[in-house]
């Protein structure tokens, strides 16, 4: 993704401290519309007891989540788009992408729900304009969107005017309800009295957009001054605050009126409060406020997630303007949404909706903030100490669970939006520009793996080939990668190796060079395997540098994979190199196609004749264990590739004698069945030379594996001769020399 809109702040005018760009907000989309609508409601069908519970539960996951925010907050340079930025730096693009619609949308419809909640209070304190609800809702909409379109400061200093309006009406209320205090209410409401089809998860739901304005200071991440400060103690003291706000209301509400008019009474704070209309003022700062909290917030993840360029068509809502880069595009589609919201739907409808969205926010927060710590990643370095990964691991379960207590259908719904989401920007192959904890996480299950790997007893039963491939650049001799990677793909590794004569001193950026050529060749041809480069004077040297220093603990090569010499020339110096292997504890597998036998020169045009798989059996000439064993595991592990599971299995053995044939028969049947392996065996009964049976038996093979043993020095050219004159006119051989550690019988 090309950055064509930088996301550089402009300079301006002075940036807003804690007390304004974190707290006020925080505080004021937190003691919101139901606080003042519905919260009566809550404590009259749960009673005290479980409302309690209620605000605990609900605090306790925002207070966890808030632990986490502070974390990732103090950890990187924190710029604009809230959650969505910190979300999208951790955990990477998919999810980054997948929560900056999902909490933008929360944002957007939190608009309306506010607004919704504004209108109710003025339809109960003006009956004359009940009537003309929509039409009320859609001019606070536009009053809301014209006061953030001018600029968050504008905003700001209003909201410190509604916070004033705010905490007058509550202590409004608090003078009333001890007023009102009546021990006998207080009884009463001690117990839930819950109306049909309501429970204690329906009145969570309810209640807890009543806590989720804690992304409204960090939604304004890039317009602060030192949001890594800001954040975690604004967010935190909102946190606290509102807390003792709710808690205390819980009894004062329960103390003051019956369960039957606390949830009938939708404006019973205003009936208990001492002044009326302080209460009416309140509800409509409150919700206003809350208002033009969202309003601001959801512009600003919209532009931050459009300047990512997730999707392209998004790009036109990354703008600007003026100093401040006021998110003014994004803005209008904030307010679209909210019309929309507006004309179609009611604050009880609304409220579970948000409800699950802000709970995957924050669990996909928490679960950012859990990989950076238990990962250990050197990077993870915050400021802020009072985050441990049981806390994020627990903020993300407790999201998790209490979604689905609430509503698993919705929980499930939205969880699989956000798989949905993730896996389309996952299958766009979308690369961030940004470094996130994903290899991270890799790296840490590498390592734990690997660790446990070492310590445990090796056995021939978990035996998988670890193949080293001399493959050259990839393109001169394409078919030993490909058969490298029919062999291994799926059950084992391969690595693609080559030896550039020289010193290092004199070729590192030729050894670099050649890595990328076999980086792109693996790519190219989507293969599953790592390159590996070295230079040395001498091609044996390499070699041995190459098996000695590849790989990592239980990793290491155990079968090299090489091409069988083209001509008699190359012979010796093919031996002496087996012979090294070999004297490495390393089984040899030499491949021989008369296809290839050529020139050395770069050829590109073969590559694709070497992935169709030829037609015919796979055959394995069997004359004992010692090589036997490998032989079989490869041409079953080859006969696993979809392409080859037309290609049968033959087991074939040449007898002298036909009264040997049924017996040695039924040993290659058995050994199909220990080993478990679908074989199609063949005994076949000649006094001809090997050379000769082979060649007849399998001249329509797709490809014939024969057994060797590496030479002893000064018979390399016996063992080439000899091998040469077994395969013949054969168009594919594999060569195999086992140096054990596998059974079959496994």
């Amino acid at each position: 993704m090309s950055n064509k809109i930088s996301d550089t702040q402009v300079s301006g005018p002075a940036k807003f401290g804690t007390f304004g760009g974190v707290f006020t907000p925080c505080t004021l989309t937190i003691l919101g519309v139901i606080m003042f609508l519905r919260f009566g409601q809550v404590v009259g069908q749960s009673g005290i007891i479980n409302a309690v519970l209620i605000v605990l539960a609900a605090k306790a996951i925002t207070t966890l989540t808030t632990l986490s925010l502070s974390a990732i907050a103090t950890n990187t340079r924190v710029k604009g788009g809230g959650a969505y930025y910190l979300i999208s730096r951790s955990l990477g693009v998919e999810f980054g992408g997948a929560i900056g619609i999902l909490f933008f949308a929360a944002q957007a419809i939190s608009v309306a729900m506010y607004i919704i909640g504004f209108t109710e209070a003025f339809a109960v304190t003006f009956p004359q304009w009940a009537d003309e609800f929509t039409a009320i809702a859609s001019l606070v909409n536009v009053g809301v969107f014209l006061c953030v379109y001018v600029g968050a400061g504008w905003t700001i200093k209003v909201q410190y005017f509604i916070l004033a309006i705010l905490v007058a009406a509550i202590g409004s209320f608090y003078v009333g309800a001890i007023q009102d205090f009546n021990p006998d209410y207080l009884r009463a409401n001690l117990s839930p009295h819950y109306l049909g089809g309501e429970n204690w998860f329906t009145m969570f739901a309810l209640f807890f957009p009543a806590v989720t304005g804690i992304m409204a200071g960090a939604n304004m991440s890039g317009d602060l001054a030192n949001p890594s400060k800001s954040i975690p103690t604004g967010t935190l003291l909102a946190i606290a605050v509102t807390a003792v706000v709710y808690l205390s209301q819980v009894f004062l509400l329960g103390s003051a009126r019956s369960p039957d008019e606390l949830t009938a009474n939708n404006m019973v704070i205003r009936d208990i409060a001492l002044w009326p209309i302080a209460i009416t003022a309140g509800v409509f700062a409150a919700t206003l406020s809350s208002a033009l909290g969202s309003m601001m917030g959801a512009p600003r993840i919209l532009q931050a997630f459009a300047r990512d360029e997730i999707f392209r068509s998004l790009r036109f809502f990354g703008a600007g303007s003026g100093l401040t880069n006021e998110p003014r595009r994004a803005t209008v589609l904030t307010f679209a949404i909210a019309q929309v919201c507006i004309v179609l739907g009611d604050l009880n409808a609304i409220a579970p909706i948000i409800t699950m969205f802000f709970m995957i926010t924050y669990g996909l927060l928490n679960l950012a903030t859990f990989y950076e710590a238990v990962t250990k990643n050197p990077s993870y370095r915050p400021t802020f100490r009072y985050s441990h990964w049981m806390t994020s691991l627990a903020g993300t379960l407790g999201c998790l669970g209490v979604m689905f207590l609430v509503n698993w259908i919705w929980a499930t719904v939205s969880i699989l939006f956000i798989a949905g989401l993730h896996w389309f920007i996952r299958s766009r192959e979308i690369e961030s520009r940004w470094g996130d904890l994903q290899s991270g996480v890799i790296f840490e299950r590498a390592r734990k793996a690997l660790l446990k790997l070492e310590v445990e007893a090796y056995h021939p039963k978990n035996w998988r080939p670890i193949i080293m491939a001399l493959s050259g650049t990839g393109w001169t001799r394409s078919h030993i990668p490909i058969y490298g990677h029919w062999l291994t793909s799926g059950h084992g590794m391969l690595t693609l190796a080559q030896v550039v004569s020289g010193d290092i001193e004199d070729h590192a950026e030729r050894r670099d060079r050649y890595e990328k050529v076999l980086r792109n060749f693996i790519a190219k041809e989507q293969l599953e395997a790592f390159p590996a480069v070295t230079c040395n004077a001498i091609l044996s040297d390499g070699i041995e540098a190459l098996i000695q220093c590849s790989g990592i603990g239980g990793l290491r090569p155990n079968t090299v994979l090489m091409g069988w010499p083209r001509d008699q020339s190359r012979a010796e110096a093919f031996g002496a190199n087996i012979r090294l292997i070999a004297r490495m504890n390393r089984s040899i597998l030499a491949m021989r196609f008369l296809s290839h036998r050529g020139d050395d020169s770069d050829d590109h045009s073969d590559v694709d004749e070497h992935w169709k798989v030829p037609a015919g059996t796979i055959d394995v000439w069997w004359r004992g264990m010692e090589n036997g064993a490998l032989m079989m595991l490869l041409a079953h592990l080859l006969h696993q590739n979809p392409g080859w599971r037309d290609n049968p299995i033959r087991l074939l053995r040449v007898v002298e004698n036909e009264e040997a044939e049924q017996e040695v028969r039924k040993h290659l049947i058995e050994l199909g069945a220990s080993s478990r392996i679908t074989i199609v065996p063949e005994v076949i009964v000649s006094s001809r030379s090997p050379a000769q049976v082979i060649a007849e038996a399998s001249r329509s093979a797709a490809i014939v594996l024969l057994g060797f043993q590496t030479p002893d020095e000064g018979n390399e050219m016996e063992l080439y001769q000899r091998m040469e004159w077994m395969a013949g006119d054969l168009p594919r051989v594999l060569f195999v020399d086992s140096a054990g550690g596998m059974a079959l019988e496994s």
